[in-house]
Formats: structure tokens, C-alpha cells, sequence
């Protein structure tokens, strides 16, 4: 089922989420859920604060980027099928020198800006059937899972942008808060106001 995804300046979107554990309601519904939401809004990542949950979810599809042609054969394989569910999720280790990718969101729609983030990073996480991993990322992987992981610690790419470009985009934001964007997913808006 395609959820409605959740707008910027929800409060939801700010909350630091909660564990959860295998007796949590549907939860392979919810996981099943959340990649279809995912991939009908041409998304690689959904954390669960953007289907309107407090919870420490978030699912991750990489096949995209498997497209890349200055990626090496090896590198566009292991992308085509990074496809994880991340339970209760904590990031360990981020290192490597900062690098800058453009990024956006599903949450916060017609809004890409360049986001410095580690390469590398180290996760420990629980996967959709409560087995526990602990795996090291890095390139496109690694940023995706670094923007989904924000989510459920209440951060959006947004907040790590400069004073300047922060004010650049606030009429954006502010349209996004009052209902005045368009997607080709369904939405549940802050503000939107009744017509």
C-alpha cells in the first residue's frame, strides 16, 4: 500500500525516534509499505518519521545509482542490489574527508542542495527479521544511508546547509509548509489549508 509522505514542517519530522522490537504491529507490512511508497515516488530511501512514525525505520534501494557509467563494473553491481531494512539503527564510525553530493527529499519536494557528508560509515542495525548487522559503507551507499539515519534522529539535509543558503530556500520551505507544491505522490502537509 502507498502511504501519503510526510511534508516539511511537520513535527514529526523533528522527533529523535524510538527502538522498537519484533512485537511491533505489522511490521513487514509496514517494511513492504514503505519500499512501495519508496519506489512509486522514485525515492532510494523512506525513514518511517516520513510516513508520520516515531519509530527508528528506514528502508534503503541504491539500484539507482547502479546506473552510474563512472562507476567501475563492480561498484554499479553492489548498487543494483543495496536494497536493506534498517531497524534500531546506530551509526558507530563516519570517517574520511568530507565530500559533497547534491541531495533532496521526499519530505521537503523541489528543494536539492549540496550536502558535505564522510564517505565511509559503520552501522549497526537490525534488519526486517530482527538479525543484527553491523556493516561499513561508503560512496552512494553510505550518503543515502547517512540522509535516511538523520531522519530518525530528527535532522534533515536542510539543517546542515549554510546561514545563506538556508535563507535562499525558506520561500520554498515555506510553500512546502502551506500546501503549495506539486509531486506525483501523495502528500500529507504541515499546513495545507481546506479549499
Amino acid at each position: 500500500m502507498i502511504l501519503p509522505i510526510v511534508g516539511y514542517g511537520d513535527p514529526i519530522l523533528r522527533k529523535k525516534c524510538e527502538d522498537i522490537d519484533a512485537d511491533y504491529p505489522n511490521i513487514n507490512a509496514l517494511v513492504d509499505d514503505m519500499f512501495e511508497t519508496m519506489r512509486h515516488a522514485s525515492g532510494v530511501g523512506l525513514a518511517a518519521p516520513q510516513v508520520g512514525l516515531g519509530i527508528r525505520l528506514f528502508v534503503v534501494d541504491c539500484s539507482p545509482f547502479g546506473e552510474d557509467d563512472d562507476l567501475s563494473p563492480e561498484e554499479q553491481d553492489y548498487l543494483r542490489t543495496f536494497q536493506r531494512t534498517f531497524i534500531n539503527a546506530r551509526i558507530t564510525k563516519e570517517e574520511g574527508k568530507e565530500w559533497s553530493f547534491n541531495e533532496g527529499c521526499l519530505s521537503i519536494p523541489g528543494v536539492r542542495e549540496n550536502v558535505k557528508r564522510k564517505p565511509v560509515v559503520t552501522i549497526e542495525y537490525l534488519d526486517e527479521n530482527f538479525k543484527k548487522h553491523t556493516e561499513t559503507l561508503d560512496g552512494y551507499a553510505a550518503r543515502v544511508v547517512q540522509h535516511e539515519y538523520d531522519h530518525i534522529e530528527g535532522v534533515l539535509f536542510t539543517d546542515k546547509l549554510s546561514g545563506l543558503k538556508k535563507k535562499l530556500n525558506n520561500k520554498k520551505l515555506q510553500n512546502i509548509m502551506d500546501g503549495k507544491v506539486f509531486t506525483d505522490y501523495k502528500m500529507k502537509l504541515a499546513n495545507k489549508r481546506s479549499k
